[in-house]
């Protein structure tokens, strides 16, 4: 049996499979920096219901002040409710939808801000043991939202990295995934007013 007449033939589907394979890993690579962006986001997600859930109980230990502002709590309310009803798809996520959840966590972050301020003038409502726990809570929520809208961005970041870059955007059908940016307005300085 003539072993040279075969050679070319053992040549091609070598190359054949070793570019399969290639491309398979491309797609395999791709396929778990999606994943990776999902679990960043899945992250974000839980801080963010963990500060809702940690609100509630705070505009209820709140309400028990007779006298507090009800504007000021219908406001957190509301505010909460409205950064509760936007979801987001993370594989299928835009800069719009990212940019409207942004806003209405702003808006959620904004009215809480003010709740905390309004109640410096209630000093049995500081004093009160709830409240103050719930306080540190989410003062500790919001550094976790921080890290984990850091962490989603880098997620993003290594995504967008690979996905966009030559030769995988050949062989992937994955879209650019937007960043979590800071909302209008953020970089001018806060006003502080007594």
């Amino acid at each position: 049996m003539d072993f040279k007449k075969f050679l070319p033939w053992i040549i091609g589907i070598g190359l054949i499979l070793m570019i399969a394979f290639w491309v398979v890993g491309i797609k395999n690579t791709g396929l778990q920096k999606n994943q990776a962006v999902n679990k960043e986001w899945g992250n974000v997600q839980t801080t963010y219901q963990r500060r809702n859930d940690l609100i509630g109980n705070l505009v209820n230990t709140v309400k028990g002040a007779a006298d507090f502002e009800k504007s000021t709590l219908t406001a957190v309310i509301e505010a909460r409710a409205k950064a509760t009803s936007i979801t987001i798809d993370p594989s299928n996520v835009t800069p719009q939808q990212l940019a409207a959840f942004n806003s209405a966590q702003s808006g959620v972050s904004s009215s809480l801000s003010k709740l905390l301020v309004s109640v410096e003038r209630y000093p049995e409502l500081k004093a009160n043991e709830n409240f103050l726990k719930l306080q540190d809570e989410l003062a500790s929520t919001e550094n976790q939202i921080l890290t984990a809208r850091t962490r989603f961005n880098e997620a993003v970041q290594d995504y967008n990295g690979y996905v966009l870059a030559i030769p995988q955007s050949w062989f992937l059908s994955y879209k650019e995934k937007p960043y979590f940016a800071a909302v209008e307005g953020a970089d001018k300085p806060v006003q502080v007013k007594f």
